[in-house]
């Protein structure tokens, strides 16, 4: 019987610079569910690779003085490095410099041409390298930036072919509003409201300022634009328009694309019109995720603040990692980074947690049956409960993964994990053991909880793969014991199962000392990449390019009253994707602000800190809602910086 297939993408990675542990949280999401589905039996294709052609990468490459493509292959070798480090079992690697892909997208641009989605025009408006994006005026920030990274944008004026997206506008918004193509649905509200409702204009798809790209069959000096050249891996990878592979008929469409929140609109409106007019089905879903910040910003090579994934996974294990950076986030969802976090998760669930009931279990097999359960049992009514909690976990875990709910799915094993240790508790082999008319009750809890064990081990094997093995060692699980249909039935090991002891799993980690020691690591990594930042990416700019406004007196600044104020709720303005309103403990009986910091933090990011606020501004509406006053933050190349304040300082107290 053939098996059903299963196709799972991450998105391609954009070779800017070294991986960092924000790269992880998609690759690793989806080799997870890519495990767990052919653990159920499915043919799974799990794609990743990297998009590497583009202006930045022109300009990068020219920066080191080599080509492009010596520049990107550099850079992946890090990608797949990270990969195998991390225990990622994809099955097809693309690279958009490939010649198959290459041929993929120029038939894909011509079939689009042909059949008039594609015309000629001329393009004039703003343009983003660093996000290869083309922006209008209208779509700009409120400091006329990217509206993604909010970074400047140059003029460009050059000749262009367009893409007829608008042609698509009431197909995406029913697609995206009646559908549950995307998920968390809250993200597809959030795209028809800031993207389709105001107007989709038709995208510009070629570029002639630079040659770093798939160039377009038909007209030289074109080049394709990057994101129909990077979205057409997805297909190009199963032999779309090409004789590479022939698994297009047999993987599509997609079951999961995964991408975070940032690129969103691309995997969202521009690649399902791409497909829409070429007449192809749409992928089943599009699972969008949020970001791992640091200390509430997003990781950025320029502020300093990435983490080395490398020096983690010597430090704690490349497993300890996964689970760690897939316990936190909620899809749809920011986590917030720290290495005070990870230690304590990695103590709680996987030290104190599952590796201590492994170990304590084994250990008392071997001390009281010297590691061989004895087939003379005895049930208790404790038995049942511990066993329906155990069953109950594999339907559950099954039900989160098919909403790509991999928290959640993590959050359901620990609780099996967690009724076992209580059952410990309830039964306390330990007095069973001193009393020998006991034995045949302790036989019958030793095996219910290595039993168990097996079926918890198995369904977090996708997640932490490196390590379950172990665990089926040292419990006497042979690997036929640990197949998907053999976890919802309990008595599965042998009658007289053999135990085997084995290293700690998780060793338990001193906090306070291994906080010091990983701060000082990757202060010192920190410190390394910055000294290796050009100017422009550190955000330093040369004095005589700061242009000051004109000089005021002390008597101009006395006008302005900058007071200390507490930010008690955030919320995003309606119809606004740049607009938070705040409201905020000033001291004064309280005041609303309205600012423009919605795409640079996340209202939990802000609830409780304390801000610079320009108290006697006068009040304006913005968007239909009064704003009565102003916050301080700052321009970063990583876009606009909240000046928050110590939080010893009263509200209301005035700043000079």
């Amino acid at each position: 019987m053939s098996k059903k297939p299963f196709y799972i993408t991450t998105p391609i990675y954009y070779p800017s610079g070294n991986p960092h542990i924000g790269h992880c949280y998609t690759t690793v999401a989806c080799d997870s569910i890519a495990r767990f589905k052919r653990m159920q039996g499915y043919d799974v294709m799990f794609l990743t690779g990297t998009d590497e052609h583009g202006l930045k990468i022109e300009q990068k490459a020219a920066e080191q003085g080599v080509s492009p493509k010596e520049y990107v292959d550099v850079i992946v070798e890090k990608f797949k490095s990270l990969w195998s480090y991390m225990n990622i079992d994809y099955d097809r690697y693309i690279r958009t410099t490939d010649d198959y892909h290459i041929e993929t997208v120029q038939k894909i641009f011509k079939a689009l041409y042909d059949k008039g989605y594609i015309y000629k025009g001329e393009y004039s408006g703003k343009y983003c390298t660093p996000c290869e994006s083309f922006w209008t005026e209208s779509q700009l920030d409120e400091n006329g930036c990217c509206p993604e990274c909010h970074r400047p944008v140059t003029f460009a004026k050059e000749e262009a072919y367009f893409f007829k997206i608008s042609a698509f506008a009431d197909r995406i918004e029913k697609l995206l509003l009646d559908t549950d193509y995307l998920r968390p649905k809250t993200r597809a509200i959030e795209l028809v409201n800031n993207f389709i409702k105001p107007g989709l204009e038709d995208l510009c798809v070629s570029r002639t300022t630079f040659k770093w790209g798939v160039p377009v069959s038909f007209d030289e000096g074109h080049v394709v634009y990057v994101w129909i050249d990077a979205l057409s891996n997805y297909i190009s990878a199963l032999g779309f328009m090409n004789e590479q592979y022939s698994d297009f008929d047999k993987y599509w469409p997609a079951n999961t694309h995964m991408v975070a929140k940032d690129i969103m609109r691309f995997h969202a409106i521009i690649w399902p019109a791409i497909l829409m007019a070429l007449d192809i089905p749409l992928p089943k879903h599009l699972a969008v995720h949020g970001w791992i910040t640091f200390n509430g910003e997003k990781m950025s090579k320029s502020l300093g603040n990435v983490v080395d994934p490398f020096v983690l996974g010597e430090r704690y294990g490349c497993d300890a990692i996964r689970y760690h950076i897939l316990r936190e986030m909620a899809l749809g969802a920011d986590s917030s980074f720290s290495n005070e976090i990870m230690i304590n998760r990695i103590n709680s669930d996987l030290a104190n947690g599952f590796g201590n009931l492994v170990s304590r279990t084994v250990a008392m097999a071997d001390k009281y049956f010297g590691g061989t359960i004895p087939s003379d049992r005895q049930a208790d009514a404790l038995d049942e409960d511990f066993k329906n909690v155990v069953l109950g976990a594999v339907s559950a875990v099954e039900a989160a993964m098919e909403e790509t709910k991999i928290k959640q799915a993590l959050e359901e094993i620990f609780k099996a994990v967690d009724r076992a240790n209580k059952y410990i508790d309830e039964t306390e082999p330990w007095k069973l053991g001193k009393d020998d008319s006991q034995k045949a009750r302790l036989a019958s809890v030793l095996y219910n909880l290595l039993d168990g064990i097996r079926i918890m081990s198995a369904l977090l094997s996708p997640f932490m793969p490196t390590t379950m093995p172990e665990v089926w060692k040292q419990i006497g699980a042979a690997e036929a014991d640990v197949t998907y249909d053999k976890l919802s039935v309990f008595g599965v090991l042998p009658e007289n199962v053999t135990v085997c002891k084995g290293a700690i799993l998780f060793p338990r980690i001193d906090v306070e000392k291994e906080i010091e020691e990983l701060n000082s690591i990757i202060q010192k990594n920190m410190e390394a990449a910055q000294a290796n930042l050009s100017a422009e990416e550190k955000g330093e700019v040369p004095a005589e390019k700061i242009e000051l406004a004109e000089e005021i007196s002390i008597d101009d600044f006395a006008k302005v009253e900058l007071r200390c104020a507490k930010i008690l709720s955030a919320e995003k303005v309606k119809k606004s994707d740049k607009l938070l309103c705040l409201q905020l403990d000033d001291g004064m009986g309280g005041r609303q602000v309205v600012s423009g910091i919605a795409q640079y933090y996340s209202p939990d990011d802000l609830v409780g800190k304390k801000i610079q606020l320009v108290a006697n501004l006068k009040p304006v509406k913005l968007r239909g809602v009064e704003s009565c006053g102003m916050i301080c933050a700052s321009d970063t190349p990583d876009g606009v910086k909240v000046i928050f304040l110590d939080d010893s300082i009263p509200c209301g107290a005035k700043i000079r």
